[in-house]
């Protein structure tokens, strides 16, 4: 689960800086600034260390980019609204790609988990994306300041978080099932008495 999480840390480091710097500051040019900085500082360090860089990875900084800029050009309280249904809808596309998961787990779970399994659940984690993205927009749409500050700080955290917990119990069930068969099948090359 460290390993998970570190991996979500480095991706979306830019992004969340973003955010804490807006939330200290109350400044979005600042806090684009921030994002932009970082997401450049991360990524050339990556590149200057030889290391490959995901795809994750180059969407977040292209996320971070683009949409701090525009929020530095508009200023619009609006924008920035709609603003998680584009980097929802963003994230949703990239995990559409197959296996995208697996770079996320730890050894012991990519050998003990069939790969179907977390397939389908990245292809359940890009349906919850989409779906919190559409939830946005319709509340930027229709909804006012308050309401949708409760949707994004609380309803769309906490899908995320009961997401995450939810996938980590069903794979930790699956892996220690098949560690235990693992443990109680006879040695290759031994027969079976009959």
């Amino acid at each position: 689960m460290k390993q998970a999480l570190s991996q979500l840390l480095g991706d979306f480091l830019s992004a969340i800086l973003f955010l804490a710097a807006y939330l200290l500051s109350g400044d979005i040019t600042v806090a684009a600034a921030i994002a932009i900085a970082a997401g450049l500082v991360q990524l050339g360090a990556l590149k200057v260390r030889g290391r490959h860089i995901e795809a994750m990875q180059w969407m977040s900084l292209g996320l971070v980019v683009v949409l701090s800029g525009a929020t530095i050009l508009t200023q619009s309280p609006q924008f920035v609204m709609v603003k998680p249904s584009i980097v929802h809808f963003a994230i949703a596309a990239v995990m559409l790609r197959r296996g995208w998961m697996i770079r996320y787990l730890p050894d012991i779970v990519r050998r003990n988990l069939p790969e179907s399994v977390p397939v389908a659940a990245g292809y359940g984690w890009a349906g919850l994306m989409g779906a919190l993205g559409a939830a946005n927009l319709a509340i930027a749409a229709y909804g006012d300041l308050a309401i949708w500050a409760w949707f994004i700080s609380v309803v769309a955290v906490g899908a995320k978080i009961a997401a995450f917990l939810l996938q980590y119990l069903v794979f930790r069930v699956i892996v220690r099932r098949n560690l235990r068969r693992a443990r109680a099948a006879p040695p290759s090359g031994v027969a079976a008495s009959g």
